[in-house]
């Protein structure tokens, strides 16, 4: 029987993609991730995406949390937590680990697991380790799930600031001076490290900065005016890391450019300033976040110093192999030469973050900043590139 006259059924209309935003994480940073969170969740084109909400506790639990941005805020000059915004205490998100299905499952005791569907791109909102440092990455390869931003390696030499300096250093950008205990070296002769603090500031002067290696956000970062400061500035970082990274101070203006990549390649944003903070010794995490001490976008910069300081972001994320976006910083020293300080892979996103704010003054606003991450995203193929 023909069935050419027979009535068709029509078409069903194209699935949008479907965009997990995952947040919260098992870092210092996990508040701050949970704003970034509601920011992202706010501008994503409902009409071109579906959303799955995806937080991830300080105990490293995937939790559903419901889609209310505004609970992602900070308030009373707190930041939010990923427990508190969980659908339930006990159920939990499953990943697919198998690249032919990229079916998400929800489970709780005692009940059958419910698929959630499948996910098209991951927006991992992470910041610090366990999130933007390659962990997660790792896992979404195993996956086969695309994602915003850089891969393995590039997250990983984000996340560190000495192999960030040594790569950096290897292609000719220019750092300042630092050194670094490991925590072996710790353990092993303590007095034998801290001398080589004690040294390294008896070379460059004081003051120095005692950070974490691998964290963000200014989170745990001392500025140490003289040797009376030094433990307890070391004690500090190493709460947050074993390993600790010791910078003599670079006297300059501190520079800002974005990077965000396009269809051609990456491309810079106009550069911001970020003036000396009133009521802080330096940019630290209540400046930048509670107190939102105000950048100046774009930078006061001569034509040329800000061709030179868009270049040096481009060569940056090039030279560690980056995806998607980076905010890179620098100094500008009192003789004009620009010093690379680090990059971000994943910079802070909320609207008053510096990143968002330098692409708004080039001409692209926060919505469509988020749909281009997503859309580069959703371009590049999974696996090895």
């Amino acid at each position: 029987m023909s069935t050419e006259n027979l009535p068709q059924s029509p078409e069903q209309p194209p699935r949008k993609p479907r965009v997990a935003v995952v947040f919260g994480g098992r870092s210092s940073e996990h508040g701050i991730s949970t704003v970034t969170a509601g920011a992202v969740l706010r501008a994503i084109d409902r009409t071109k995406y579906d959303v799955l909400p995806i937080g991830i506790t300080r105990e490293g639990r995937w939790v559903l949390t419901a889609d209310e941005p505004d609970r992602m805020a900070i308030t009373d000059r707190r930041t939010p937590e990923v427990a508190e915004l969980a659908e339930s205490g006990e159920g939990g998100v499953v990943l697919p680990v198998d690249p032919a299905s990229r079916e998400v499952v929800y489970s709780e005791p005692g009940s059958v697991p419910k698929a959630l569907g499948e996910v098209d791109v991951v927006f991992p909102v992470l910041h610090g380790p366990y999130g933007e440092d390659g962990t997660l990455q790792g896992l979404l390869d195993l996956a086969g799930v695309p994602y915003v931003g850089s891969g393995v390696l590039s997250s990983a030499v984000g996340q560190d600031k000495e192999y960030m300096k040594r790569v950096f250093a290897s292609f000719g950008l220019k750092v300042g001076p630092y050194v670094v205990i490991r925590p072996r070296e710790w353990q092993r002769d303590e007095p034998a490290a801290r001398k080589r603090i004690v040294d390294f500031a008896g070379e460059h002067g004081w003051p120095l900065f005692v950070k974490p290696a691998r964290a963000g956000s200014s989170i745990g970062i001392t500025k140490v005016d003289d040797l009376s400061g030094l433990d307890e500035a070391i004690a500090e970082a190493q709460r947050h890391d074993p390993k600790i990274l010791v910078e003599a101070a670079v006297r300059g203006r501190e520079i800002e450019c974005g990077v965000l990549e396009f269809e051609d390649g990456p491309r810079a944003s106009v550069p911001a300033e970020i003036p000396p903070p009133d009521a802080h010794a330096y940019y630290d995490f209540e400046a930048k976040y509670i107190d939102s001490t105000p950048g100046v976008v774009p930078a006061p910069l001569t034509p040329e110093q800000t061709a030179e300081v868009r270049a040096l972001a481009v060569e940056a994320f090039e030279a560690a192999s980056c995806e998607g976006l980076v905010r890179a910083d620098f100094f500008l020293t009192e003789d004009g030469e620009f010093v690379i300080n680090e990059i971000n892979t994943m910079p802070g996103f909320t609207p008053i973050s510096m990143y968002p704010q330098m692409w708004q003054a080039s001409g692209i606003g926060y919505p469509e900043l988020v749909d281009r991450l997503l859309r580069a995203a959703l371009r590049r193929s999974t696996g090895l590139r």
